[in-house]
């Protein structure tokens, strides 16, 4: 499969801050949570699957090598709420806070 983000894809993720990943992955959530919202579930899907590929990027990166649990963590969570049964009963709400909190310090960092 080709990835939606190239670019990210040969090594320009790996520049970037974790906060600045997080924020990038919390974008590709929230269009996924808005095209769900709007009844296209195709739109939704791609978005989600960006989000998936972003946090593949992000679990590769060798400078998170301790972080690996939680990031793992966020994109079972994220799958479960998204693709499958929300076991965990996460909410729109709850992603969005969590996915913000990393914006703004991101945001911070510059």
């Amino acid at each position: 499969m080709n990835p939606a983000h190239p670019s990210l894809a040969e090594g320009r993720w790996f520049g970037f801050s974790l906060c600045a990943q997080m924020a990038n992955i919390g974008s590709e959530v929230e269009r996924s949570i808005n095209w769900g919202r709007k009844g296209n579930p195709e739109y939704k899907r791609l978005a989600f699957y960006r989000a998936l590929e972003l946090i593949d990027l992000t679990l590769r990166d060798p400078k998170h090598r301790g972080r690996l649990r939680e990031i793992a963590r966020v994109r079972e969570a994220l799958a479960d709420f998204l693709a499958f049964d929300n076991e965990y009963n996460s909410t729109e709400a709850q992603w969005k806070k969590y996915f913000l909190a990393f914006t703004y310090a991101a945001r911070q960092g510059r």
